[in-house]
């Protein structure tokens, strides 16, 4: 408990990142996996994670993110998107997984079904309101298991996302990207990692009844 919260003392939206330094393949496989095992409400993963590993598509992406320069110094750039196509084939592809790893049969599984068509049974705007908290339980997630590894992090709502969309093709694959995440090492010369943490009290955030 006490190294876990160090760690979240420890961590920081960091500014700039040390080029030379990479994620080792363990590393980033920490940080994947921590996005994939992300829970979501009923389970859905209305989600997919694009992991930007092309270093002239981070060129490209920069101006589109207000020229920030964690999009080209982090070790790894990742792209979490929404599902924009949600509807009963994707239950349906969900539910056959889900027989799949359980040994059972999607059949089985109609009353599960029906309470997922009933959680997408909304209109699209709401729909993909929706979808998009869950993009950002697996973005929380994969910053508390880059810190529990001391692997820094900058979660990054900073660029556009329709040109994003454009860049990235996302679009005609039924996603649109929602937030960032870029993952490395400090540099020594970012300044914000002397900066003293801020957060209100406990007796300002918590409310006991």
């Amino acid at each position: 408990m006490a190294d876990t919260i160090k760690n979240l003392q420890w961590r920081y939206a960091t500014k700039r990142y040390d080029v030379s330094k990479k994620l080792t393949p363990e590393q980033r496989e920490i940080i994947m996996e921590a996005l994939r095992l992300s829970p979501s409400s009923n389970g859905l993963q209305p989600w997919k994670f694009i992991h930007v590993v092309d270093s002239a598509l981070r060129e490209k992406l920069r101006p589109a993110a207000f020229n920030q320069p964690q999009i080209t110094e982090a070790s790894d750039l990742f792209v979490l998107a929404v599902r924009t196509d949600l509807n009963e084939a994707y239950v349906d592809h969900y539910l056959s997984a889900v027989a799949k790893d359980q040994g059972t049969t999607p059949e089985s599984l109609k009353g599960y079904k029906d309470s997922l068509m009933r959680t997408i049974d909304r209109p699209q705007p709401e729909l993909i309101d929706w979808a998009s908290r869950q993009v950002y339980i697996a973005l929380g997630m994969a910053l508390a298991a880059a810190a529990e590894n001391k692997i820094d992090a900058s979660p990054m709502e900073g660029f556009d996302p329709k040109q994003f969309d454009e860049i990235l093709g996302l679009g005609p694959l039924g996603l649109a990207s929602r937030v960032l995440l870029a993952v490395g090492f400090r540099s020594p010369e970012d300044s914000h990692q002397k900066l003293p943490k801020s957060r209100f009290g406990k007796e300002e955030v918590f409310i006991e009844r």
